[in-house]
């Protein structure tokens, strides 16, 4: 399973994008349960968002949904956090 990480915006607008491959990792099983979660917590249209707030993109092997601070859920801003700090 690929999951990828969009932050935009922020007081800079800086975007950053990190991605996760799951399949040869020993926790892959957390990993599917959490995008599995998120993508059913997530919206298909991005929120609106805002001022100097981040929006995201998430996308799990073909499916994209989106989310922004600060409305994230506890799956969701785990996942953000994983894939943006163990990702490439």
């Amino acid at each position: 399973m690929r999951i990828s990480v969009t932050r935009t915006g922020g007081f800079a607008g800086i975007e950053r994008q990190a991605e996760v491959d799951t399949t040869a990792r020993p926790d892959a099983d957390e990993w599917h349960a959490l995008a599995k979660a998120v993508l059913a917590e997530g919206t298909r249209m991005p929120p609106s968002v805002v001022p100097d707030g981040f929006s995201y993109t998430i996308a799990v092997d073909g499916h994209t949904v989106h989310c922004a601070d600060p409305a994230l859920t506890d799956a969701q801003r785990e996942l953000i956090t994983r894939v943006l700090n163990e990702g490439a």
